[in-house]
């Protein structure tokens, strides 16, 4: 049974250490974790293949920007012949506050970019997500600006926290499907 994981963020340096690419950090960090040794060009995304359990799991990293990553997930998605229930989407989440993760099945793209292209480009939005929440800007600062600045110290700190937690809540997901990760993970 194949899984894709897609972290979404944007690729370069420059987009690194934002909270944008909060799927990307726990991407990495499941890579890490699952020994990941090998990375490829593929449908517009950088792919890793890993075994987990009696899982095969293709980690993924979209190399378009966000706002257009619903079609290398889409290219993947049928490539690897991933249904909704197998596809796990991580990203970034305003409303969540910082550092909280959650889980969820299907819903709406509430305004996310990377979201809405991907409804875009699936015709839905019945996967599964792993959502990192990084907070609302503070004052009256534009939240697309918030989400692309350089994090500083203590937000970064805090993102390498979630990310190790929505790295267990991914693989959670795979081990005992995405009812029981809820549970587990949506109650702390």
């Amino acid at each position: 049974m194949t899984y894709l994981v897609a972290g979404l963020g944007n690729p370069g340096p420059r987009y690194e250490v934002t909270r944008h690419n909060a799927g990307f950090i726990v991407i990495d960090h499941l890579a890490d974790d699952l020994g990941a040794s090998y990375w490829k060009d593929e449908a517009g995304a950088k792919t890793a293949l890993v075994r987990h359990g009696d899982a095969e799991v293709v980690l993924a990293k979209p190399q378009s920007f966000m706002n257009v990553s619903g079609n290398p997930v889409r290219l993947l998605a049928e490539r690897y012949d991933v249904p909704f229930d197998r596809l796990i989407v991580v990203h970034d989440d305003l409303d969540l506050p910082e550092g909280t993760v959650r889980v969820k099945a299907g819903g709406g793209h509430g305004g996310h970019n990377g979201l809405r292209s991907l409804h875009q480009r699936l015709g839905s939005g019945d996967y599964l997500r792993v959502r990192v929440g990084v907070g609302r800007p503070p004052g009256r600062q534009d939240p697309a600006d918030y989400v692309l600045e350089t994090m500083g110290r203590q937000a970064a700190e805090a993102m390498g926290e979630a990310a190790l937690v929505a790295s267990r809540a991914t693989l959670a997901i795979i081990d005992h499907g995405v009812a029981r990760a809820m549970n587990e993970f949506n109650g702390a």
